[in-house]
């Protein structure tokens, strides 16, 4: 039995469907900070105006609302590679047409045209990650899932480092213009990736009119229990909690250096967050979802508690190495099985839109927390607000345990919903 399970091990590792998730997680978060944070680096390197800077933080709402148009790409398929490969390729192309016409731009001269510029790759940019999150959940298979979703977020992570900091590095010896130029032509071979993707398997029948592409997905994402509903808000909330406000606790509460946050918290963390994707993906083909999000939601509380004892103990390098490496690394494993218990709750007829949907319910917990995070440390203390996140984490963890039968139902549901099972409503 054990070499049966290496030998499945070695096959989902190799085969082209997990392959294809690390280039399309790379082409997915390549666009991010191209229209965010390098953007507003170029604009301040030009001496654009503080306020105008501000207004330009605005070109990411296409990424908080981008469940309105979703069921679009539900409904329609382009009339070459399919409903999902047909729209990837059709918003990478939007990409790099937005990334070749702000490198013909300058700030100084045309702030506004740079700004649409930017507001369209961010559009298409969001677009192609509604498209990706439904290719990889139709394109996986169940034993597939964690570690589809690790490689697709080490792809995402990297192109972020790509675009941000190896951006502006080469943006400050070969210019703005140029860089843009090279972040298209990377996208150029991003799509050369999605033409030589596979297809999903199944009959993947999608809804036959605009109406129920965009009735049907809500209806039945409403008519899911309430206690899984809870589940999908609650999973990572703990983990949530205490990110709200680990950069001013290493600074305010424990006395660390800008210096050392940024090499340990933001360089190492990165890091420790990629091997957690990676070793909790591997770990899924072993584990089944369920026994994963069980062990690794209680990773994520305990390693909350790493917190508590660096706001005893204050300034402590060793302790500090130690609280992010594992925050990290265990926020890591349970974003890879959070992900997997998403894909598994999909209707594979509605993917882009329950996707967009689940993904838009789980945040409601990110940002109605940020604003009383700091109340609370205020009223209490660090070191008492970093146990309350401990104790926060458990609410998801038993609601994992109570939904398990659910979950492993869906788990083990087929990618492709049968074309019997399409809804009747009229196609317009």
């Amino acid at each position: 039995m054990a070499c049966a399970v290496r030998h499945d091990y070695r096959e989902i590792l190799t085969n082209p469907r997990v392959a294809a998730m690390l280039a399309l997680g790379f082409a997915s978060g390549l666009p991010l900070a191209l229209s965010g944070g390098t953007l507003q680096a170029w604009l301040a390197t030009a001496d654009v105006d503080i306020k105008t800077i501000g207004v330009f933080s605005l070109v990411g709402l296409p990424y908080t609302i981008k469940f309105l148009w979703a069921p679009i790409m539900d409904r329609y398929v382009p009339p070459w590679f399919g409903r999902r490969r047909g729209w990837l390729l059709l918003t990478q192309f939007a990409v790099l047409t937005g990334l070749a016409f702000m490198a013909t731009l300058s700030p100084g001269d045309a702030v506004m045209a740079l700004g649409a510029a930017a507001l369209w790759i961010a559009f298409f940019s969001a677009s192609q990650d509604i498209v990706f999150d439904a290719y990889r959940t139709d394109v996986l298979r169940p034993p597939e899932r964690g570690l589809g979703a690790a490689v697709s977020v080490l792809g995402y992570r990297v192109a972020m480092l790509v675009s941000g900091a190896l951006a502006l590095i080469l943006a400050d010896q070969v210019g703005w213009q140029l860089t843009y130029r090279l972040m298209a032509a990377v996208m150029a071979l991003m799509m050369l990736v999605t033409l030589i993707s596979p297809e999903p398997e199944g009959d993947n029948v999608g809804p036959r009119s605009l109406k129920e592409a965009v009735v049907a997905p809500l209806s039945e994402f409403l008519s899911r229990p309430g206690a899984l509903l809870a589940l999908i808000v609650l999973y990572k909330f703990g983990d949530a909690f205490a990110g709200t406000l680990t950069t001013a606790f290493l600074i305010k509460g424990a006395g660390f250096t800008p210096t050392d946050v940024g090499a340990i918290n933001k360089g190492m963390g990165v890091l420790a967050t990629l091997a957690g994707a990676l070793v909790g993906g591997s770990l899924m083909v072993r584990m089944g979802l369920v026994r994963a999000l069980l062990l690794f939601g209680v990773l994520q509380a305990v390693t909350n508690l790493l917190f508590v004892g660096l706001a005893v103990t204050g300034k402590n390098y060793p302790l500090m190495v130690a609280a992010i490496a594992g925050e990290n690394l265990a926020g890591g494993m349970g974003t890879v099985a959070f992900v997997a218990l998403l894909m598994a709750l999909c209707d594979h007829r509605y993917t882009a839109t329950q996707y967009a949907l689940f993904t838009a319910f789980a945040s409601m917990a990110r940002v109605f927390i940020g604003p009383p995070s700091g109340l609370v440390v205020d009223a209490v203390g660090w070191a008492n607000f970093f146990s309350m996140t401990f104790l926060l984490a458990w609410p998801g963890i038993w609601l994992v345990w109570r939904m398990r039968a659910v979950v492993i139902r869906a788990e083990a549901r087929p990618q492709a919903m049968p074309s019997q099972k399409a809804s009747t409503v009229s196609t317009d």
